[in-house]
């Protein structure tokens, strides 16, 4: 539980005002001394995340913010990150000091969650020293509970748990559509790009996810595809191939074997496949000008081959034949305002959960910018997209 993937973790999100005691029911609800405690307004600067395992819930992340009140234009910033929490989280907790009860800022906090349909309670911290209680008309997802003498911290666990069990699904990248003793042939490029003495997040969860599914995993890099076919008693049901290898592994791969890609696996198991082939094919559309970001979830050390800064640029360039104003952004960072975009190409999102990549596709598409990812927009500027997404049924025949 404690290894698995921050993307993979239910995120719990704790708000609320400055000096409501946040920070402390967030280290009772965790059992930790997680987040800083003071009497100061404001104490808590920036987000604070902790990846845990957290009874009855399992693998969490507990996300402590800033005060959602906070001045000046420090202030400002830190309510700007409160914000682009919301991307993120699963569940919220709205933490609410109980002798002062709602106020506007925490009616403005609830009424995000409700337009983000995220489901949330509010606890009603310092019980302890209200002189009224809450128990008499406390709606079914509000409690009152008491940081300092730890109580309702266990029925607001419970609470919270309640929220999260439709959120911890057993979703497969890959599993789902395979057999039982189905060969999966994963092609993995070693090269300058490669992360010394070790397989990148998708590789592992594919690897993973196809060992659970009583799969077979055979590993080659780009140059031994056809010899590694040749070598097996049986075919493989499918070849799985880093994007940057895509044309090489089209050319290894016979045709009566499927192909496709991490990346694509990855934009199916976050829920935007669909949407990332209808993007692709706006490459097509593309005009001198026309403005295009290149958006990554994590933040690396670049190598002078590195996909996003440098290969699709090119690749871009050489299949639209225009002068594109190419934008790169990475990590938390999305822009608000996208309409001056004519297309977003987006990393598989597999540091990012799969709330955010919903909140930036449609964050995207509502502003009428057309969203696709790596894999399916290289496969789409090689040609080959219809073959790569044929593996997946929900997506298949979309191209027809």
């Amino acid at each position: 539980m404690n290894s698995s993937p921050k993307s993979h973790r239910v995120h719990i999100g704790f708000f609320g005002r400055r000096n409501v005691g946040k920070s402390s029911v967030v280290n009772a609800f965790t059992n930790q001394n997680l987040a800083v405690v003071s009497n100061v307004l404001g104490t808590t600067t920036d987000p604070v995340y902790k990846a845990m395992e957290l009874l009855p819930m399992g693998p969490v992340m507990i996300i402590d913010t800033p005060g959602i009140d906070d001045k000046g234009e420090l202030g400002d910033l830190r309510v700007e990150k409160t914000k682009q929490v919301l991307r993120k989280i699963d569940v919220a907790v709205l933490v609410v000091d109980s002798t002062q009860g709602l106020t506007d800022f925490d009616n403005e906090l609830i009424s995000l969650f409700k337009e983000r349909n995220i489901p949330y309670v509010v606890a009603y911290n310092k019980d302890d020293l209200s002189e009224t209680t809450h128990n008499k008309d406390l709606k079914k997802n509000e409690i009152s509970v008491s940081a300092l003498n730890k109580t309702g911290i266990n029925s607001l666990r419970e609470m919270v748990a309640g929220l999260t069990a439709n959120k911890v699904i057993d979703k497969k990248i890959i599993g789902d559509l395979l057999n039982s003793g189905d060969i999966v042939l994963l092609v993995i490029p070693i090269d300058s790009s490669a992360p010394k003495g070790r397989l990148i997040l998708p590789q592992q969860q594919v690897i993973r996810d196809v060992l659970d599914s009583d799969g077979t995993v055979v590993v080659c890099k780009e140059n031994e595809i056809k010899e590694t076919i040749n070598n097996l008693n049986k075919k493989p049901r499918v070849v799985v191939t880093d994007s940057q290898a895509f044309e090489k592994a089209n050319n290894g791969t016979p045709q009566d074997i499927y192909l496709t890609s991490f990346s694509i696996l990855m934009a199916r198991f976050k829920g935007f496949l669909e949407t990332a082939v209808i993007g692709a094919k706006e490459i097509s559309r593309l005009k001198d000008g026309d403005k295009v970001l290149i958006a990554e979830g994590c933040t690396h050390h670049r190598q002078c081959e590195d996909i996003g800064s440098v290969k699709i640029p090119r690749w871009l360039s050489e299949y639209t034949n225009k002068n594109l104003d190419i934008t790169l952004v990475s990590g938390t960072e999305y822009p608000e305002d996208l309409s001056n975009y004519s297309l977003v190409i987006h990393c598989g999102g597999c540091m990012l959960n799969e709330r955010e990549m919903q909140y930036r596709m449609n964050h995207t598409v509502e502003q009428g910018v057309p969203f696709t990812n790596y894999g399916t927009a290289i496969a789409y500027m090689q040609g080959i997209l219809k073959r790569s997404i044929e593996f997946i049924p929900e997506v298949k025949g979309i191209l027809d």
